[in-house]
């Protein structure tokens, strides 16, 4: 090739299929431009934030961020249509690299046919499914179609060796590199021990089967609470599209409740915040992090529930918690409750001593303080810069002579 060549762009195909996916995207098209000075096209299914880089979506992808098997099986037919017709994009486009971001049920089917239809496609996932917690199996499933793996979370390296996973390289977390803005600025959060008024936040989750499962035991727990700490102010962080339906139910419960919405309130409430109620999730390590003790509740869908004890039976992985945090630091500091025992004498008994000054409060708030050392990247790199980094390794190793070079 010539010195005067034009070297034409390194061709990246995305496949999100929910709002967590859409998160991590954008931040990865801006650093990957970055990284090979604009010299990149991408195409794929898209949310919000990666139509706002200036990506178009194959469809929208409402079309298919469902969660929990009932509401899967009635979009069903939907789904498998849009499962092929990304498949068909991805075979025409040819990229040099597909990158699947989160959504295991919708990204890792797309992933799989196109492995059997274009093997000399080289595949990365960012963000691992919960093969420490679920269905461990799929680790070593997941190194015939995935070449290369992501992980948000800093143990997920050793799981997947241990399980025969794809290989896997941990790139960092966006919640610890937005710390600062989750944690107290002097004087914001009330000072216990000198009297001040306990603040407790409820957070039932971010999908609408989370709220049907949780809302109402939450309500219930909260309204014990409140009874051993009269002062008790209440917030509640809700998603935006779910904002009117939280309101309206909320006016039932037996104290008042503030709802606030959108990521500023969201993180000036954590920031306020001595305690938290929370569903099992992302939202618990963002707790953590700006240092409020919690205690976890979870629900599982229907169909799940009867068939959990069949667990018994299947391989495992090593990890005794559903909670990210006592993951990470290896440690159950976190009180959690599943199905029945999330109920609302047992919750409010956990949370209320986290409201004022004590052991209970005290050993969450001491392991909290170590998150930092387990999650942060050595030499400061992004998370984004570091996702950016090995998805242009990838693709540059595609095999092609005029792929750009970062």
């Amino acid at each position: 090739m010539s010195e005067t060549a034009v070297v034409r762009p390194l061709k990246i195909y995305l496949v999100v299929g929910e709002e967590s996916g859409d998160q991590l995207a954008a931040p990865l098209m801006r650093a990957l431009r970055a990284r090979l000075d604009g010299n990149v096209v991408f195409r794929g299914v898209a949310g919000d934030r990666m139509i706002a880089e200036g990506m178009e979506t194959l469809f929208p992808i409402d079309d298919i961020a469902v969660m929990g098997l009932s509401a899967v099986l009635g979009r069903l037919p939907t789904i498998v249509r849009r499962v092929y017709q990304t498949v068909d994009d991805v075979i025409a486009t040819d990229p040099d690299v597909l990158v699947i971001i989160d959504s295991p049920d919708f990204t890792h089917n797309v992933a799989k046919r196109v492995r059997k239809r274009a093997p000399h496609i080289r595949i990365v996932d960012y963000v691992s499914p919960s093969v420490w917690a679920w269905r461990p199996g799929r680790a070593r499933k997941m190194a015939v179609y995935v070449d290369r793996l992501l992980a948000i979370l800093p143990f997920e390296p050793a799981v997947h060796e241990r399980l025969g996973g794809p290989r896997t390289d941990y790139v960092g977390h966006s919640i610890i590199e937005n710390a600062a803005r989750m944690r107290p600025r002097e004087g914001e959060r009330a000072d216990l021990a000198s009297g001040g008024a306990p603040v407790l936040l409820v957070l039932p989750g971010s999908r609408g089967s989370e709220l049907s499962r949780l809302l109402k035991d939450f309500g219930a727990a909260v309204a014990i609470i409140a009874r051993a700490h009269p002062d008790l102010e209440i917030v509640l962080p809700a998603v935006t599209r779910h904002k009117a339906r939280i309101e309206a139910e909320v006016a039932s419960w037996e104290v008042p409740v503030t709802v606030v919405s959108g990521e500023e309130d969201k993180l000036s409430a954590f920031r306020r915040a001595h305690a938290a109620l929370a569903a099992s999730g992302t939202v618990t390590l963002e707790l953590a992090i700006a240092g409020v003790p919690m205690a976890v509740a979870y629900k599982l869908d229907w169909f799940y529930r009867r068939i959990k004890d069949l667990n018994r039976f299947l391989p495992i992985a090593s990890v005794t918690s559903m909670v990210l945090p006592n993951i990470i630091l290896g440690e159950n500091v976190v009180p959690e409750y599943l199905d029945d025992g999330a109920n609302p004498q047992a919750l409010a008994e956990a949370v209320s001593p986290l409201l004022e000054d004590g052991p209970q409060r005290a050993r969450q708030l001491d392991a909290f303080a170590r998150l930092d050392e387990h999650m942060r990247l050595d030499g400061g790199e992004s998370q984004a810069g570091a996702a950016a980094r090995i998805v242009a390794e990838v693709a540059q190793g595609s095999g092609r002579s005029d792929a750009p070079s970062a």
